[in-house]
């Protein structure tokens, strides 16, 4: 991976490195009220630039059949997206498309891992695909499609 790449995987002003615990080391986002809400979610790079996210299952994550909640598994493969095509992105994005399939079930205290790859990345567009596991068990693949956005100037308060 190039340096651009790694410099643009730290530069979010909203980064945070976990400190302490299980995660320690690892990275999250507290801009989204949502994702920050519903994980917390994680996410690192390797020695060869290769992202990879996770989470712990806690009782929050878990539908009424005590299974993780599939909206759960959504929302932490759309964090999975952004994470994993950071180095690409170099600024805001939106989600325009994302599909997914359920494999299989996770329960409390499970390890939710994912892995995945930027497929393709062009001028406004950026295609990820992605798995999430856990113990190697697959548990749910995704992919989806970035749209790189330009932000807008706050409007002017007429004096």
């Amino acid at each position: 991976m190039n340096e651009l790449a790694k410099t643009a995987f730290n530069r979010r002003p909203d980064l945070h490195v976990e400190t302490e615990g299980e995660f320690a080391g690892w990275r999250t986002w507290t801009r989204d009220n949502f994702e920050t809400h519903t994980g917390p979610f994680y996410h690192r790079m390797d020695e060869n630039g290769r992202i990879s996210c996770a989470f712990r299952v806690g009782k929050k994550h878990l539908n009424g059949s005590g299974n993780v909640h599939g909206g759960c598994f959504m929302t932490f493969a759309d964090y999975c997206l952004f994470a994993l095509a950071g180095s690409v992105l170099q600024g805001p994005g939106v989600t325009v498309s994302f599909a997914s399939e359920f494999l299989d079930a996770a329960r409390e205290g499970d390890l939710i891992e994912c892995t995945g790859e930027v497929t393709r990345a062009g001028m406004s567009l950026i295609f990820v695909r992605g798995m999430l596991t856990s113990a190697e068990r697959p548990l749910f693949t995704f992919s989806g499609t970035i749209k790189r956005v330009k932000r807008k100037a706050p409007a002017q308060t007429p004096a």
